[in-house]
């Protein structure tokens, strides 16, 4: 078959590059048309995963304020004092930078 008779044979009145062209647009807007539908999926699959950064995000200030509730110096104070019996250290009884030399020997109290 030479080149020339794409241009001029005819199939059932329609010629061979006309059928040809209709292929290729159909295959075209197929493929057009399966890329359009993949990409929405992509996307909807792109708004779910933002949707859950969004709501670890959240979740992550609501730790951070937690974790500053119960690290808050004044609530432990108060919970060593109910439950532990912990005080204060009293004034006197802390050790001078002189004797601390003699406390991590063992020989004495401050």
């Amino acid at each position: 078959m030479i080149l020339s008779d794409l241009f001029t044979r005819r199939v059932r009145g329609f010629r061979i590059i006309d059928l040809c062209a209709l292929a290729v647009l159909l295959v075209l807007a197929f493929g057009v048309y399966a890329f359009k539908t993949l990409a929405g999926a992509q996307s909807a699959d792109a708004a779910d995963v933002q949707r859950q950064i969004v709501q670890e995000q959240k979740r992550v200030r609501l730790l951070d304020a937690e974790i500053a509730h119960l690290e808050d110096p004044s609530r432990i104070e108060r919970l060593s004092t109910q439950y532990l019996g912990l005080q204060p250290v009293d004034p006197k009884r802390e050790a001078t930078p002189e004797v601390l030399a003699q406390v991590a020997a063992g020989g004495g109290k401050p």
